[in-house]
């Protein structure tokens, strides 16, 4: 599973990263977690509003913190 955190390095950018992580522990799944802070690379996946989270190319959010228990719902719902 790869799992992208897109936005410039933000706070906002860095607690999805850090909630994103805890998801990945608690369920165990392997995931590679990428950061995507180039600008151009965020607009190829259609985000204009970041933070954004894509789980295996899929975009699952844009422009807000998703909850924990909500980002382990959709690794489950990919793996």
């Amino acid at each position: 599973m790869k799992i992208g955190i897109l936005g410039i390095g933000c706070s906002k950018c860095k607690k999805l990263t850090e909630l994103t992580e805890e998801a990945v522990n608690e369920l165990g799944v392997s995931a590679e977690i990428i950061k995507v802070t180039n600008i151009n690379k965020i607009i190829d996946y259609g985000v204009m509003v970041t933070p954004a989270l894509v789980i295996d190319g899929d975009v699952m959010v844009a422009g807000k913190i998703p909850g924990k228990q909500e980002i382990i719902k959709w690794i489950k719902e990919k793996s």
